[in-house]
């Protein structure tokens, strides 16, 4: 379904930890931006019919079920460049993105 590198699961690790609770986190999509799709990475503290869990090690991964055409084969990496420091997403399932990075299109 997804992969997650070893730099993306160690920050998800530490900021579910700085948090103090939740049970995981959830990757989807949302509609917005210039191109529709914008990825979402949100703590889960209580799950609903609808949603798959994965697990990567003592991590646990949820992912709507409606999100899962969108997001196969996606890799969340972590990534440092510089003074920019954020989650860096590889859709082999992206079309184009908006001219500001923020928003996709998958192919059909």
């Amino acid at each position: 379904m997804i992969h997650l590198t070893p730099d993306a699961k160690e920050k998800i690790k530490d900021k579910i930890k700085q948090r103090g609770q939740g049970l995981g986190i959830r990757i989807g999509v949302k509609t917005t931006g210039c191109s529709g799709l914008a990825y979402v990475l949100e703590y889960v503290d209580s799950t609903h019919s609808g949603l798959d869990q994965f697990e990567f090690d003592d991590l646990i991964v949820y992912i709507d079920q409606r999100d899962q055409v969108h997001l196969q084969g996606l890799t969340v990496n972590y990534v440092k460049k510089n003074l920019n420091e954020g989650f860096e997403f590889l859709n082999p399932n992206e079309d184009q993105r908006c001219g500001c990075g923020q928003s996709f299109t998958v192919k059909s």
